[in-house]
């Protein structure tokens, strides 16, 4: 054991970091692997091994304090594609017979939707723009 150099041992070190990493999707762990390649490169030149830590350290924890908040405020913003039914929320829609509290049936997105008006004593006859408040199961509430 003592006939390996300590940068070996830093790659052995970043490679068991990075196989949790692929198989838990933890980044902090493939920061942590990046500062053992760090350690490992100070050590191939030759460096102690106080030096060699405090790459290491340095290197792990300025990557983690740079790219944690990153990775917070992306996780934070609402996806820029909307699909399904949250895509038809907002839209507008055609009466093609009487809503009213009890339902009635819109053309929305070139499609036929059963639909009922969020203000009960609301009703919108045949031909009528509504807008689409929100989707209940397979029906429209609309105003």
């Amino acid at each position: 054991m003592n006939d390996i150099d300590a940068w070996v041992w830093w790659l052995i070190g970043a490679a068991a970091l990075g196989i949790p990493l692929v198989m838990t999707a933890m980044p902090e762990l493939g920061m942590l692997a990046v500062g053992a390649l760090a350690a490992a490169g100070v050590a191939g030149l030759g460096a102690g091994v106080v030096v060699q830590v405090l790459v290491f350290a340095a290197v792990s924890v300025a990557l983690i304090l740079a790219v944690r908040p990153l990775a917070a405020r992306h996780r934070a913003q609402r996806p820029q594609l909307v699909s399904g039914v949250e895509a038809l929320k907002g839209k507008q829609a055609v009466v093609l017979e009487r809503v009213d509290a009890s339902g009635g049936r819109i053309k929305l997105a070139g499609e036929i939707w059963s639909a009922r008006s969020l203000d009960g004593g609301q009703a919108y006859e045949v031909g009528q723009e509504v807008d689409v408040v929100d989707i209940e199961g397979a029906t429209a509430i609309v105003m």
